[in-house]
């Protein structure tokens, strides 16, 4: 390839064979031939340096770069430095040398329990509480499969974190074309819009049970866009502990609520663990799907690629990227553990307090409290149908106006949590895909008015009960983008081109694809009974159309995804296949 008419396989010492012009100043002084580019000069310092790292012994043992993808510097010369995110990143103790060391995983501690958050949600907190009322325990192993599914997602996100030092949008940026890089930008924004919406919903909801009123308790939610600006300036460690401290109240909250309801262990056990549901139909079979579908959350994969760049990890060798990789996997399993416990609390207390009730139930139960709000259930037998804003009012009723109150405080929590998070991984992802130089301010700006403006006119021209209803198209919305993150994960952490020693084997390539297979084939199944409950021949024809595209660009991904796991017959001119640095000069030149 060539580079200002110089070819990119040029040494240095032969472009020194022209006449020198003055001297450009760097960490090695060079000198730039007479009538060859400044770019040219760079780009072949950069290989010879590159060559010479790659041959550097470090202890004794060869070490290479483990990313082959890296940022390339921009051609372009910047008058004033661009702050971004990691800036100052968080020192790991170098002078341990046990096995296992409790300084390391707290140095590492904070990425997991943040990714962790999108699983407690208030997508998640509705999805629980249905499962609990609509199936009592036995949707527990449901639940844990997920869980562990998700734990084995993240693990993959974490890693091409680590061993690139790029998150995924950004990888996705340098390896896929133009329109296929806008269009998955597109879809991932969408996915965050729709968590964003849950998470405001959830907050409002909460500030409605202190009598406030709906549409205020939406603006109120704006108030955490200044607390995330206002925290991230002073740094990410202090970030990470408020989120902590949010995990902590959700803990709380709903692990009163599960100590008063008092759920039987025993049934918990056996729903948990034994996969089988008894006397299960066509709602619970919705319901297990909708548990899949909440907790598996497409944003959060980009989200917790970029969070592991935080940490000062020297990926030249390749013991410390190990180690990261080690310690990250431990924090995540011990995050998402908390995370599962919390909403196992959640399905417990709505198992134990309303699978089986009805509606009459409910009423005559409430009236005795003066709690129940007129017309919140109809007085008829059928079985009860919950939501936040109702299982509040009820585990009032049935529990004391305490349980009401903390209930308010566990959703808040988990909404304002939630809302940052998904306030966070947009700013990774609008500045990876995209190549934004925004300020922090504007970009979040953006984000939480367009998560915010639907939200507000549903809540000032409907009530609680439409904005409750919002979560079922909400939760669909995201099931749909999921292929937009879990393909291009599975993609990048099995190319060796970008992955080195660290890329996926036979097994992780494996397993990997079923489970993505599985999980999008539930997420689908999930869309297409949302769609036919709307009864409109006109929406079946949109939906149609809109189907037809999606499928095309899903097969256009999985088609590059089936050429990096190894399936050469179909490789005729898939980008995958291209040689790193090829992808890297092309990159340049987009991007100058």
């Amino acid at each position: 390839m060539v580079v200002g008419q110089i070819d990119v396989g040029t040494t240095v010492d032969q472009l020194r064979g022209h006449s020198v012009l003055p001297c450009v100043t760097g960490h090695v002084q060079r000198c730039a031939p007479k009538g060859i580019p400044q770019p040219a000069l760079m780009k072949a310092e950069q290989d010879e340096d590159l060559l010479e790292e790659d041959s550097t012994q470090e202890n004794g043992a060869e070490t290479n770069q483990y990313s082959s993808v890296s940022p390339p510097s921009s051609p372009v010369a910047q008058d004033e430095p661009f702050s971004t995110y990691f800036e100052d990143k968080v020192a790991i103790p170098d002078n341990v040398s046990q096995v296992f060391s409790f300084r390391k995983l707290w140095a590492f501690t904070g990425p997991g329990f943040l990714m962790s958050i999108a699983y407690l949600d208030p997508g998640n907190i509705e999805s629980d509480l249905q499962s609990g009322a609509k199936a009592g325990y036995k949707l527990l192993w449901i639940l844990l499969g997920a869980t562990i599914i998700g734990l084995l997602l993240q693990r993959l996100a974490a890693r091409l974190g680590v061993v690139t030092g790029m998150h995924l949008a950004e990888v996705c940026n340098r390896q896929y074309s133009t329109v296929p890089r806008v269009l998955l930008w597109v879809m991932v924004e969408l996915a965050i819009i729709g968590s964003d919406m849950q998470e405001v919903i959830g907050c409002a909801i909460a500030s409605t049970f202190s009598q406030i009123p709906l549409w205020a308790g939406v603006l109120i939610t704006i108030t955490d866009t200044f607390v995330f600006l206002f925290l991230d300036k002073y740094g990410l460690r202090k970030l990470e502990a408020f989120f902590g401290f949010l995990i902590t109240v959700m803990a709380l909250s709903f692990g009163y609520e599960y100590v008063v309801a008092a759920p039987d262990q025993t049934e918990l056990l056996k729903g948990m663990f034994i996969p089988y549901c008894a006397g299960c139909g066509s709602v619970q079979l919705e319901q297990a799907v909708g548990i899949v579908g909440a907790v598996i959350m497409p944003h959060n994969i980009y989200l917790h690629s970029a969070l592991v760049k935080s940490r000062d990890i020297d990926r030249k060798n390749k013991n410390e990227v190990k180690e990261a990789n080690k310690y990250y996997f431990i924090e995540a399993t011990i995050a998402l553990f908390i995370s599962f416990l919390i909403n196992v609390f959640v399905v417990a207390v709505f198992a134990q307090a309303f699978y089986g009730k009805t509606n009459n139930d409910m009423n005559q139960k409430c009236n005795e409290t003066g709690l129940l709000p007129k017309d919140l259930f109809p007085h008829n037998n059928e079985t009860l149908q919950v939501d936040i804003y109702k299982g509040g009012i009820v585990l009032g009723c049935i529990f004391g106006p305490a349980a009401l109150y903390i209930w308010a405080i566990g959703i808040l929590a988990a909404g304002q949590s939630s809302t940052m998070t998904g306030t966070y991984a947009g700013q990774f992802v609008m500045e990876g895909f995209l190549n934004l130089r925004w300020s922090r301010f504007a970009r979040v700006l953006l984000t939480r008015s367009i998560a915010i403006t639907p939200t507000l006119l549903v809540a000032i021209f409907q009530d609680v009960k439409h904005l409750t209803g919002m979560n079922d198209f909400l939760n669909v919305l995201q099931s749909m983008q999921l292929p937009f993150a879990l393909i291009p994960i599975l993609t990048f952490t099995s190319m060796k081109s970008i992955m080195n020693d660290f890329a996926n084997g036979m097994v992780w390539k494996i397993s990997g694809g079923i489970v993505i297979l599985v999980v999008c084939a539930i997420n689908i199944y999930f869309v297409v009974v949302y769609v036919t409950a709307l009864h409109s021949v006109l929406l079946y024809v949109l939906a149609a159309l809109l189907s037809l595209a999606y499928l095309c660009f899903v097969g256009y991904l999985a088609w590059h995804c089936l050429v990096a796991l190894g399936v050469s017959c179909l490789d005729f001119g898939s980008r995958v296949s291209n040689p790193p640095a090829m992808l890297i000069e092309e990159h340049s030149e987009y991007d100058s």
